[in-house]
């Protein structure tokens, strides 16, 4: 046996705001939704080879009610790496394309271990940091 991937499963409080967020201000790509048709209770978004699951906090609490009855959002955080011919191209470009459609939380910046990184909120207070290696 060998594990394979693992995929943020976020719970959302309005997943067409978020399914807008990761779709519009990042740039992620539907894969697919359940029902097929509004209103939606799960949403799959992909860009390149990063997914990310929304779930409506209602969906979830037939089967999770504990996790469904938890704050949205808290301290959860999803570290993406970007990867490009130089930071440029990569970590700040992105930065260039989303820092003022978000919430940044954390200014582009080069880290003490190798990183060049920024953060920001998704619209439940998720926060994603992008990061390119540059050491």
């Amino acid at each position: 046996m060998k594990l394979t991937d693992v995929v943020p499963n976020l719970i959302v409080s309005h997943i067409d705001a978020s399914t807008a967020f990761y779709r519009d201000v990042l740039g992620f790509s539907l894969v697919t939704t359940v029902p097929e048709q509004p209103p939606f209770v799960f949403v799959w978004l992909q860009h390149g080879n990063v997914s990310v699951f929304l779930n409506s906090a209602a969906s979830v609490a037939q089967d999770l009610p504990g996790l469904a009855a938890r704050p949205v959002g808290g301290t959860a955080t999803l570290f993406v790496m970007v990867e490009a011919d130089s930071a440029e191209k990569g970590v700040d470009a992105l930065f260039s394309t989303i820092g003022s459609r978000a919430h940044v939380v954390m200014p582009l910046k080069d880290q003490f271990y190798g990183m060049r990184e920024f953060a920001i909120e998704d619209p439940d207070g998720y926060v994603l940091i992008f990061a390119q290696r540059i050491a």
